[in-house]
């Protein structure tokens, strides 16, 4: 591929590995184990241009198997680019156009940065086990005399997947004025039993090797089946069980009937094979050992009372990334990190991306986390934001209780925004649940100044809220928000909702419970064209404001404004303020007969 070809497929082109040595003898690093290097190399590349003021500079972290390689070419014979060439170049999410981005291989790696491969000064010899033991911390704390190596003060953002993750979470709790945000992608606060589990079955791989030698194999040959088997073991878990049944199926590899041998004879067998192969040829056996048990260690509580306690430091916005078929590190431990920053009052945002790929995700689904990480470091390098859809119709990706009807209380002008900016007062904290594409939390954030967070299902409108500035998490409201504490936020927003929910009444006792105070808006069902459509023609209802027939309609429950105060005198709820609505605007005449929707201003009683 010729230099031409390459730089017009996106790519930063042709890129060089470079060398930083530091703790050069008599000085030493001192490890968290209270082991020294010294001296400790560091291969990085990096790509883009940094601005006079060093202010745009974007470290990538990668994750265990990866290198300081992140994009680009070495060399125009170069068949494959660095492992995340299709998010690092000109016009990409991390744009080169704009950023300065960094990439080094981390301490205890075998890709150009010091780990048991190395020459050990005291004995002239590699390493091997000899090498001390690193932990996450200490992959960044090298990376720190990186940053001073390339005089840069603070990073724009650090960003990475699974274990590249890990050491984003590591800068945004120990290192807090040194980064403006982070991207955790796919990885979780702590490793857990299982994840520890498979590492060790891959090291006793390793370790039963006859030509493991205790470590001691560089003058001879690596411990190949052993970590190739290792490998074997490890791919598997970045894969998803519908992957695996799309790519391989039960399909042989040759034959069209069994050999009754055994032989490898599924094409399962022969990928898993190939990978194992392909992975020694690249990895050092010792640096497997070592890298795995710095993930096994890794729990970015450790030394604190509790997770919460950890994320007080934090003072990074932050984007948690995870993917919904990851079984490794499974979603469920990415919203538990958000919302424990979300407790901690942090700016952070979470999406929980469908892809069928599992933990692999980072490495191949690249289109909705491209907008996302795009979106988010945007608005760090430029806080100001431009919200076109704000005062525009609203794109509806699916259908949902806020369809746009031209000049109906549903369409993008809604008259109950407008009320509900009235009603906040400003510098508020703010919840919005269900709060879409963040129309309602933006205006609230340039008009009244709130400290706002959205809670939203949909990932589409949750991309579109992260690439309008706005902190969003991704939850469904009907699981319940036991993961924030009482009265953390002056006012719970829940807008054209509460008919949609599974349990209405569980929902209002939970943002009453969090919230000071909640404003709630609804659809009023006992409008007066809603009861002539079931008096006079016998069928469930379509009018211009509940545009759904009853076989497609999101609504599960049918509430007017008589049933809403039934249901807050039931639940020992206090309504402060009643505002039914037609498209006109308030009315007072007959309101359970003739508003369209009504407004609540509520708290427990």
């Amino acid at each position: 591929m010729s230099i031409v070809d390459i730089k017009a497929n996106g790519s930063v082109g042709i890129v060089k590995t470079e060398y930083f040595t530091f703790a050069i003898p008599p000085d030493k690093f001192v490890l968290e184990s209270g082991e020294e290097l010294s001296p400790v190399t560091i291969a990085y590349e990096t790509y883009g241009v940094l601005t006079p003021e060093r202010d745009n500079a974007i470290l990538v972290c990668h994750a265990l198997s990866g290198s300081a390689h992140a994009a680009g070419f070495h060399s125009e014979s170069d068949s494959k680019p660095g492992w995340w060439d299709p998010m690092i170049g000109p016009g990409k999410a991390l744009d080169t156009n704009k950023y300065f981005v960094v990439c080094s291989n981390v301490i205890g790696g075998c890709s150009g940065s010091t780990g048991p491969g190395s020459i050990n000064p005291k004995t002239g010899k590699p390493y091997g086990l000899d090498f001390p033991f690193v932990t996450i911390r200490d992959m960044v704390r090298a990376q720190i005399e990186l940053m001073k190596h390339l005089k840069i003060s603070q990073w724009l953002c650090v960003i990475g997947g699974s274990m590249g993750g890990m050491q984003a979470l590591e800068w945004a709790v120990n290192f807090p004025d040194l980064i403006k945000s982070a991207v955790v992608i796919s990885a979780p606060p702590k490793s857990d039993a299982q994840q520890i589990a498979f590492h060790a079955v891959g090291r006793h791989a390793i370790f039963s090797d006859p030509k493991f030698s205790s470590g001691n194999y560089y003058d001879t040959a690596q411990p190949a089946n052993g970590l190739a088997v290792a490998r074997m073991l490890s791919h598997i878990t970045y894969l998803s069980e519908d992957s695996m049944k799309q790519k391989f199926g039960r399909r042989l590899q040759n034959e069209s009937n069994f050999k009754y041998s055994v032989d490898k004879e599924f094409s399962v067998e022969s990928y898993l094979e190939y990978q194992g192969e392909k992975f020694v040829n690249r990895f050092d056996a010792n640096s497997y050992l070592y890298i795995t048990k710095a993930i096994d260690y890794f729990d970015i509580s450790r030394g604190y009372a509790n997770l919460d306690e950890a994320l007080k430091n934090v003072k990074a916005k932050v984007l948690v990334i995870s993917f919904t078929s990851d079984w490794l590190y499974p979603p469920r431990e990415s919203k538990k990190l958000a919302f424990a920053l979300a407790r901690q009052g942090k700016n952070v945002s979470y999406c929980n991306i469908n892809s069928p790929y599992g933990h692999d995700s980072f490495l191949i689904d690249y289109e909705k986390m491209s907008q996302l990480v795009s979106g988010f470091i945007k608005h760090t390098y430029t806080p100001g934001r431009i919200c076109p859809h704000c005062y525009a119709p609203e794109k509806e990706i699916i259908a949902g209780p806020r369809i746009v009807i031209p000049n109906s209380i549903f369409s993008s002008k809604r008259i109950d925004f407008d009320l509900i900016v009235d009603l906040i007062e400003p510098n508020s904290k703010v919840l919005d649940l269900g709060c879409g594409t963040g129309s309602l939390l933006c205006r609230l954030e340039r008009e009244k100044q709130v400290k706002g967070l959205g809670i939203e299902i949909n990932e589409d409108y949750i991309i579109s809220a992260v690439n309008c500035g706005l902190p969003v998490v991704q939850a469904d409201i009907d699981e319940g928000l036991s993961e924030l504490p009482e009265k953390c936020f002056d006012y719970v927003i829940l807008s054209m909702t509460l008919q949609v929910v599974k349990k209405p009444a569980l929902i209002l006792k939970e943002i009453t419970r969090i919230g000071k105070k909640c404003i709630v808006s609804f659809p009023n069902f006992g409008h007066w064209r809603v009861r002539t459509q079931l008096l006079l023609k016998g069928i469930s209802p379509v009018t211009e404001n509940l545009p759904y027939t009853w076989y497609d309609s999101p609504n599960r429950h049918f509430l007017t404004l008589k049933d809403f105060r039934n249901l807050c005198k039931s639940l020992g709820i206090k309504i402060l303020k009643e505002v039914p609505l037609t498209k006109n605007g308030e009315t007072k005449i007959l309101p359970n007969l003739f508003s369209e929707e009504v407004l609540y201003l509520i708290a427990n009683g």
